[in-house]
């Protein structure tokens, strides 16, 4: 009987080890990419590739300044984030609550459904565009 209590509780701790696999490894990656963006200053040129987008059209995509928000944002100077990229910065902070949400097992106080989808991307589309207008050129006064 003993024997079955000792199997019973390994397997809930392989289950509960299971469970956590994954957000742990994402919490992984996303620390690494923080701490690389953090360790190489995305403001000196010629240590990030430059953006595709901007380089081909000249126009400033959703993500641009991205790498410099997370850069400021990992050195506690949220200002400066929300300069460079405010939509990135938005990102960041829904990455961080998806995943605390999903480290401590709770549920998520909605249901994600398509109108959040088109939500999202019509904000984005909005920020694109707002962005690379003459009202939006405060948006990208931190972008090269």
């Amino acid at each position: 009987m003993n024997a079955a209590r000792s199997f019973a509780r390994a397997r809930r701790a392989a289950d509960a080890e299971r469970v956590l696999a994954a957000p742990l490894a994402a919490l992984g990656a996303a620390a690494a990419a923080f701490a690389a963006v953090a360790t190489v200053d995305p403001n000196v040129p010629g240590h990030y590739p430059p953006c595709p987008v901007l380089s081909l059209t000249g126009l400033h995509c959703p993500a641009c300044g991205g790498l410099r928000s997370a850069h400021a944002l990992a050195h506690g100077d949220i200002l400066t984030a929300l300069g460079a990229n405010a939509l990135a910065l938005t990102a960041f902070v829904t990455f961080a609550t998806t995943l605390a949400l999903w480290l401590t097992h709770r549920t998520f106080p909605f249901t994600p459904t398509p109108r959040h989808a088109w939500t999202a991307a019509a904000v984005t589309a909005a920020f694109t565009i707002t962005r690379n207008t003459p009202w939006g050129t405060p948006l990208i006064a931190a972008v090269p």
